[in-house]
């Protein structure tokens, strides 16, 4: 009987799926079990591959995901798209090993533990095949920074491999951001009570094929779970961080501005015309890098458009701004509340464009 589904989200991994199905069958025997693949429509056939397999092994099931990308939101639709009573999410490059499971969903199953998570960090563990210093140490950081988030004792609360009841998955993904690369964290800092923990030693190998879908703005996805953690029922997460891009873009607006206008001597018009340029493109990097880099645009074709969507969206909302700053202010509001006001209204028609027709679909 069906005990357990193992979700890959993936994102051109094609050459690495048959060689982990092999690895997972030794790991767990050939019954009780399936793969769910949640391709984010790769561009090297992920999709196609994995359909292939399934047609040889019907352990083997497909999601291709159209519009959507992000690992914590595959890891949600693979928890609501199983049967099976216990569910892990591991990753499809093979730095996962396999050989895990099997103790996992025994400790699951006598109830030893509400979830278990694969630690690189607990003692035992080795990260000898990583060969990424710098984002050992900033996973590190983050680790600490997320056990004061999710009041949970554990070494490393940002692993992207663990297992836990698939009932209790699908009864707090309603609640969870879906937001990034950081499933784990959510889930941890979503439950009502602090879960019970068994981790795990894992020896991270080196990825078999390919390169790595996550890059130096892993950090940034501490910074969403903050958000969603604690504005994210009054506030968007995104638009926080939409928010967050935009007061950067005001330093970088003022010090253009001071540059031109005091330093070189330029007129004011011109140069509040190329710091208001300056801004829009650092905003609109920092957004594509950062608050929407699970949709990131990618390609110089895509991206200058891109760039030319959200200039536009962004003198949309300027002209916004000053409509309903000067109308109340012409209506006796204090001309530093209409100003807070037109800056509100022109923030979230900005975000409303750009999040449609830039980072969106139409």
């Amino acid at each position: 009987m069906l005990q357990l589904a193992i979700i890959l989200p993936t994102l051109n991994e094609s050459g690495n799926l048959a060689p982990l199905i092999a690895r997972i069958e030794a790991a767990l025997g050939r019954d009780n079990w399936e793969v769910l693949i949640v391709d984010d429509d790769s561009a090297d056939g992920t999709a196609d591959e994995a359909r292939a397999l399934a047609l040889e092994d019907p352990r083997i099931r497909v999601i291709q995901r159209i519009g959507r990308r992000g690992l914590a939101s595959a890891a949600i639709e693979g928890f609501c798209a199983t049967a099976a009573p216990y569910v892990a999410v591991m990753d499809a490059d093979h730095q996962h090993d396999p050989a895990l499971l099997k103790g996992m969903l025994e400790a699951l199953q006598k109830g030893e533990a509400d979830i278990c998570i694969a630690s690189r960090f607990a003692p035992g563990a080795s990260t000898d095949g990583w060969d990424e210093p710098e984002r050992e140490r900033l996973s590190g950081f983050a680790n600490r920074l997320a056990r004061w988030i999710t009041g949970t004792e554990l070494s490393d609360p940002m692993s992207g491999y663990f297992m836990l009841a698939s009932e209790r998955a699908r009864s707090l993904a309603p609640r969870l951001s879906g937001i990034g690369f950081k499933i784990l964290l959510d889930v941890l800092a979503t439950s009502d009570r602090p879960m019970r923990v068994k981790e795990f030693p894992l020896n991270f190998a080196a990825r078999r094929e390919g390169t790595s879908k996550l890059d130096r703005a892993v950090a940034f996805d501490f910074l969403a779970g903050v958000y969603d953690k604690t504005l994210g029922r009054a506030i968007p997460t995104r638009f926080a961080l939409f928010g967050t891009v935009g007061a950067a873009g005001v330093v970088v607006h003022m010090a253009m501005l001071a540059f031109l206008y005091i330093a070189v001597g330029e007129g004011f018009a011109l140069s509040q015309g190329i710091a208001v340029l300056t801004a829009m493109s650092f905003n609109f990097w920092l957004n594509n890098w950062l608050t929407y880099r699970d949709r990131r645009l990618k390609g110089a074709r895509a991206f200058v458009k891109g760039w030319i969507g959200f200039c536009l969206a962004c003198s949309v909302g300027a002209l916004a701004n000053v409509a309903v700053a000067t109308l109340l202010e012409d209506a006796g509001v204090l001309w530093v509340g209409a100003a807070l006001a037109g800056i509100v209204v022109g923030a979230v028609w900005n975000y409303a464009l750009s999040s449609r027709f830039v980072w969106g679909r139409f």
